[in-house]
C-alpha cells in the first residue's frame, strides 16, 4: 500500500519484480538503475544471504509529474527467483502496489514460470490482496534466445487475465522501460 510522506511531499509506491530464477528480474532493475538520473535515485542495495539475493532501489521519476501536489517515488524490488525461498518472496510482497511478472521465454523454463506465477497468487492471497485488482504487468523476457516460445503460447499459459504485456530483452534494455512505465501508470491510476 502506498505511503505518503507529508514532510517530503511524496507518495511512495512499491513495485516488485517477480518471476522464476534467472529470468531477468535483476537485469531489469539494474538496467533501470543505470539509466535513471542519479540525482533522482537512491542507492542500489543488494540484500544477499549465502543462498539468495534481493535488489532494491528507489527513484523519483520527474516525467510523471505530481499527484495532488505530491511527487511520486517508486521503490523497485526483486524477489529471489527460486520458489523454495518463499518466506523472502512473501515478505517482499508486503505493501506492494504493483507487480512486474518477468517470464523467461525459453521453452524449458515454462514449468518454472508456471510455478512462480502460482506462488505469486498464493502469496498475494496470503497477504489479503486480490490479484484481479492489483496492477500487474507481464514481461516476456529473453525474446532473443533461439528456443523462445511463441508469445501466443506464453500468453495462453501465463496471461489468461489479460494483463498488459511486453516482449523484452532486458540485457539490452528492450522493453524494460516500457514495462516499468506501464506498471507505474497503472499504480498511479489505482491511487486516483
Amino acid at each position: 500500500m502506498s505511503m505518503i510522506n507529508y514532510a517530503a511531499r511524496e507518495i511512495n509506491c512499491k513495485i516488485v519484480y517477480y518471476g522464476p530464477g534467472l529470468g531477468g528480474k535483476t537485469t531489469n532493475i539494474e538496467y533501470v538503475y543505470d539509466r535513471v538520473n542519479p540525482r533522482t535515485r537512491g542507492r542500489l542495495i543488494s540484500l544477499a544471504t549465502e543462498q539468495e539475493r534481493t535488489l532494491f532501489f528507489d527513484f523519483l521519476p520527474v516525467e510523471l509529474g505530481q499527484i495532488r501536489g505530491f511527487n511520486t517515488r517508486f521503490h523497485l524490488y526483486t524477489v529471489p527467483g527460486q520458489v523454495y525461498y518463499n518466506a523472502s518472496r512473501r515478505l517482499i510482497l508486503k505493501g506492494v502496489d504493483g507487480i512486474v511478472f518477468v517470464a523467461d521465454s525459453r521453452t524449458e523454463r515454462m514449468d518454472a514460470n508456471l510455478a512462480s506465477l502460482q506462488n505469486l497468487y498464493e502469496n498475494l492471497i496470503d497477504h489479503g490482496y486480490d490479484p484481479a485488482k492489483l496492477p500487474i504487468v507481464m514481461q516476456y523476457n529473453k525474446r532473443d534466445v533461439s528456443d523462445a516460445m511463441p508469445v501466443t503460447e506464453m500468453r495462453r499459459a501465463l496471461n489468461a487475465q489479460g494483463w498488459p504485456e511486453f516482449e523484452a530483452i532486458a540485457i539490452h534494455g528492450v522493453g524494460v522501460f516500457e514495462t516499468l512505465r506501464s506498471v507505474s501508470k497503472a499504480v498511479l491510476i489505482s491511487l486516483g
